[in-house]
């Protein structure tokens, strides 16, 4: 069994497309994630409660209804799919992209969720100040809020990086379990495990628990010493 570990250890592209994947899942998720939630945080609209349950709905629904939806969204008979395909030429089933829109449907109710808590411990009159010496609204957001709640966005972001690294079901779904091209490390433990390679799986699970077990790590001495 060692020997079959010393020899897949070389191999890492499951971590490194884990990593890219996660990476920009989280970009995505953050500045959608924000975005909404200074929108719900700020303003009192009709259907304000009704978003707020949308944008929370990925941590109840199980993964594979979430691959579901998209497939229904974004397949080749989907009608943004479609599109994709007939306008550009692009199609995001079976692609790395198509994970990445997974990971960030799963993953963006953490940011979501923690950005609106941080956003209303920023004291209004500042941002009201910086309106009375003529900044923009965007001005305002960028120079004044943003800044001032960056703590809690920060560690909602961490949070749901380390969702997207785990995430299985609507990856599996929409992206498929290709070696080399979709094959995360979640999906990479699962194949391993059902093909009976005791050597891989160990190998994997320990590389992905060292890396989330890191990051957490490192998020709680960063919020420690005052960076977060």
């Amino acid at each position: 069994m060692w020997t079959g570990i010393v020899n897949f250890a070389v191999d890492l592209t499951p971590l490194w497309l884990t990593l890219k994947v996660a990476g920009v899942a989280t970009l995505v998720t953050f500045i959608v994630g924000v975005s909404l939630a200074f929108l719900v945080a700020r303003s009192r609209f009709w259907g304000r409660e009704g978003l707020d349950a949308l944008c929370t709905l990925p941590l109840v629904l199980p993964p594979t209804v979430l691959g579901y939806y998209l497939i229904v969204l974004i397949g080749r008979n989907g009608w943004l799919g479609r599109w994709l395909q007939e306008t550009w030429g692009i199609s995001l089933i079976f692609t790395w992209q198509g994970a990445v829109l997974a990971a960030a449907v799963v993953s963006l109710p953490l940011i979501f969720k923690s950005a609106p808590a941080a956003f209303e411990e920023v004291n209004l009159e500042l941002e009201n100040a910086a309106r009375t010496l003529g900044l923009s609204e965007t001005a305002v957001f960028f120079r004044v809020s943003l800044p001032l709640a960056w703590r809690g966005i920060l560690a909602g972001g961490m949070l749901a990086f380390a969702r997207a690294m785990g995430e299985f079901g609507a990856t599996l779904m929409v992206a498929g379990n290709l070696p080399g091209k979709t094959q995360t490390l979640s999906l990479a433990v699962y194949d391993a495990v059902q093909a009976g390679n005791d050597a891989r799986a160990t190998v994997l699970v320990i590389i992905i628990s060292t890396v989330c077990l890191t990051i957490l790590v490192v998020s709680g001495k960063a919020f420690k010493a005052g960076y977060m």
